[in-house]
């Protein structure tokens, strides 16, 4: 076999062996980055409530961090994205082993959102997955776009703030699960109006809780 031939397979083998490396690395230690929605008090989201509580118990080494801002009727989300880009780098600085979730809920996860592309370099490995729910910048026909049961007919729809955003990062996309509950009127315009019952309805729908759960955990063990 010719050397040049010969160097390419090894090449590429190695490659190979490292990402499956990689892909495998489970996470020892992470934080669930939690952003509420307009009007929850300070604290947890009433949307990932549960689905962490089904994280922390199947993955161990977790701790939470409910993200700090005013979540108020304003939509002015920047402090909160401020927190999160804030907490993911301090974060990595201190342990450059921890991982990180992001998630967020309506107005949550636009701040979410418009933290993404000012995470880069150690900070954008540290993050191993994004997870939103009822997203005003859900942008149609992302490969990431759900619907509340995993299904595709949220894919090509808008959410209220779409035009006016950048959205997701392409290299942030398959980090990504954006859940669009059908008829959300705040991520999904073609079939909702506003902030209704299935923009609401997230925190209690089985599906979109067993969703996250999954989702997350296999971030987090390097399974997906």
């Amino acid at each position: 076999m010719a050397p040049a031939k010969t160097f390419l397979l090894s090449l590429l083998a190695a490659t190979a062996s490292a990402v499956a490396v990689e892909r495998a690395a489970a996470c020892s230690a992470y934080t669930l980055i939690d952003t509420r929605g307009t009007g929850e008090a300070q604290g947890p989201s009433a949307g990932f409530r549960t689905m962490n509580s089904h994280i922390r118990s199947q993955v161990s080494g977790g701790q939470e961090y409910d993200t700090v801002y005013p979540a108020d009727a304003s939509q002015n989300s920047a402090s909160g994205t401020a927190a999160i880009v804030n907490r993911v780098n301090s974060g990595v600085a201190a342990n450059p082993n921890m991982c990180f979730i992001l998630e967020g809920y309506s107005q949550g996860a636009a701040a979410t959102v418009n933290a993404l592309s000012q995470l880069t370099g150690a900070s954008f490995t540290a993050v191993k997955g994004v997870f939103l729910i009822g997203d005003p910048e859900h942008k149609s026909g992302l490969a990431c776009n759900v619907d509340q049961n995993g299904g595709t007919t949220t894919k090509n729809v808008n959410g209220l703030s779409a035009f006016g955003s950048n959205g997701i990062p392409s290299n942030w996309v398959s980090k990504t699960l954006d859940v669009c509950n059908y008829g959300d009127g705040v991520c999904d315009t073609t079939h909702g109006y506003g902030i209704n019952q299935q923009h609401l309805a997230y925190p209690t729908l089985t599906s979109v809780q067993n969703l996250g759960t999954t989702f997350v955990v296999g971030k987090l063990r390097g399974t997906s």
